[in-house]
């Protein structure tokens, strides 16, 4: 916004000659009246009518190059800003806030006002005293008329702002969390219409709507009511004035064209007044939402600056790391330690609600401790820009969530410039390169919103890919097999393989035995702490599962019967 301001001077420079030569038309009525008609010289009148075109003229461009200039500033700003409203958004998602673009809609409402007209009262109001001493020139009567009627105006825009500025803010803030939920509810329009949740839905959207309209509709009534009067009160002044100014040549102490112009003056200096009390919704509308946009930036700013470190290796190490979510007094992760060398494959098992999920969100850096560090070949993983750190990462959550765009873009992380060969290498280390193949256009098919049309199935398996794409170092599967066939499982384990034969350290959230065979170490997790940590198959054989080779027990998700060895009877 510092370089924005760099470009007001620029608009107050031509907002000076455009109000200055606003004095074109009181001076034109001022020397026809009192000079042409008294002298009757026609050669006057043209030369005189010629000089006030021009001016006009001039100043009608003036206004179309201000105008102009306001809208490349304000295209410029959203080019400057929205990039890192939408990296602050990222950021504030993934510590906790509301994960919405609201963001980028409150830049466009400022966006709107700077580029609009309404910014235009800000650099013509300091030409009202200006105007009112003219007139005060002329006649101190009308001098005095002028300013009280500009005193009673700006009395009347201060009160719009007491008397607006609750319900406008409160009807925005009740139509924002609704439009959240609007959004929310078009995003699983499966389960709405699966289970016949709209109308109960829109019964609760609609009272919540119903409540933030009539919060907008008492700022509109009190603002339309402000208005009003200020049109009115404007006209009556200018009568008045007009009045005043005909009672002042009957005394012999003004000139006919001094009663023209001190009312066309005293019209233009009210003007930027009476918009202003138009336009006093749209500059509320974007100091809130300028205020929205200080406060996320504030709430989540930037990471430093961080000195590249060479690519990693894979030595993944956890030292007490304890999460506390916002909202909850117990921490999903208490005291969390373990270390991996490069090319082990680590399996997490547990009931639900153990911590898998979160730990491996902490892996990848998308989650920062509360306390504690978790580090990558000793640096912790927050001292890694994401964009330096995100190539050696692959990570496939638990809710596979793809982007709008083809198939190749989304197995290349929507990188450009990525090449064709390490597109389809992926695709081939996941297995799902002919299944690609059978698709419309292959590799180039669209696949619509969040992947629609595409099967559960299809999603996992090319987020596989995405996960596997140019050979991380780190890969993390949470629970990567809950879509998967028989044919994909084999996939998965397959692919788990490769990973670990290029020296990628894996984490794998599993609840099916045939998953976890690739697996060196298995991690049970309950109530948020390492319960177990061993090669496999002790941890299996001290959990009660049967040997390697055999039939092993079922783990399914949110319940298990590989469970803790049951406490010891008391002593009797």
């Amino acid at each position: 916004m510092k370089e924005v301001r760099s470009g007001l001077p620029l608009i107050a420079l031509f907002s000076f000659f455009i109000n200055l030569l606003i004095l074109t038309s009181p001076i034109y009525m001022l020397q026809t009246y009192d000079r042409v008609l008294t002298s009757g010289r026609v050669e006057t009148l043209v030369y005189m009518t010629i000089i006030a075109g021009i001016a006009v003229l001039v100043m009608g461009v003036l206004e179309m190059v201000r105008g102009h200039i306001l809208g490349r500033l304000a295209r410029w700003m959203e080019r400057r800003l929205a990039p890192e409203l939408i990296a602050a958004s990222v950021r504030g998602a993934l510590q906790g806030l509301a994960a919405n673009a609201q963001s980028l809609r409150d830049l466009a409402v400022v966006r709107g006002f700077v580029g609009g007209t309404g910014i235009n009262t800000v650099f013509d109001s300091p030409w009202v005293p200006i105007f009112i001493a003219v007139i005060w020139l002329m006649h101190p009567t009308l001098g005095l008329i002028a300013l009280i009627s500009a005193l009673v105006l700006f009395a009347v825009a201060l009160l719009n702002e007491y008397i607006a500025r609750t319900p406008i803010r409160e009807g925005q803030s009740l139509a924002i969390r609704n439009t959240h939920k609007a959004d929310a509810a078009i995003r699983n329009a499966n389960v709405f219409q699966a289970m016949g949740m709209l109308p109960a839905f829109l019964a609760g959207w609609s009272e919540r709507n119903d409540r933030a309209l009539d919060r907008q509709l008492t700022a509109s009534d009190r603002n339309a009511t402000l208005l009003g009067f200020s049109k009115f009160f404007r006209l009556f002044v200018q009568i008045l004035i007009l009045g005043a100014g005909a009672y002042l040549v009957l005394q012999a102490e003004l000139t006919p064209g001094g009663m023209i112009a001190a009312s066309i003056l005293l019209g233009r200096a009210l003007a930027p007044v009476e918009q202003a009390i138009g336009a006093w919704k749209g500059l509320i509308g974007a100091r809130d939402s300028w205020d929205r946009l200080n406060r996320l930036v504030d709430a989540v700013p930037a990471p430093p600056p961080a000195m590249p470190l060479p690519p990693p290796k894979g030595d993944v190490s956890c030292e007490q790391v304890v999460f506390m979510q916002r909202g909850r007094d117990q921490p999903i992760l208490n005291g969390v330690t373990f270390r991996l060398a490069p090319g082990e494959v680590l399996g997490i098992i547990g009931p639900s609600a153990a911590g898998k999920s979160t730990l491996c969100k902490l892996l990848v850096g998308s989650w920062q401790p509360t306390r504690g560090h978790v580090r990558l070949d000793g640096a912790d993983v927050f001292q890694w820009p994401s964009e330096a750190l995100g190539p050696f990462i692959g990570y496939l959550p638990q809710d596979v969530e793809l982007f709008s765009g083809t198939v190749r873009e989304n197995i290349a992380r929507l990188r450009g410039d990525a090449g064709a060969d390490a597109v389809v290498q992926a695709a081939v280390t996941a297995g799902c390169h002919e299944m690609i193949l059978s698709l419309p256009r292959g590799y180039e098919t669209e696949i619509g919103d969040d992947g629609w049309v595409l099967s559960g199935g299809q999603r996992q398996r090319i987020g596989l890919a995405r996960a596997l794409f140019g050979e991380p170092r780190l890969v993390v599967l949470d629970e990567p097999s809950a879509s998967l066939d028989r044919d994909g499982e084999s996939a998965l384990i397959n692919a788990i393989g490769a990973a670990k034969g290029w020296g990628a350290t894996v984490v794998l959230v599993a609840h099916q035995p045939k998953i976890l065979q690739p697996v060196e170490k298995i991690m049970l997790l309950q109530d948020g702490q390492i319960r177990m940590l061993g090669p496999r198959d002790d941890v299996l054989a001290k959990l009660g599962a049967a040997p390697s080779g055999q039939a092993r027990p079922r783990i399914v998700a949110g319940q298990s019967d590989v469970q803790p060895p049951p406490a010891p009877a008391p002593a009797t």
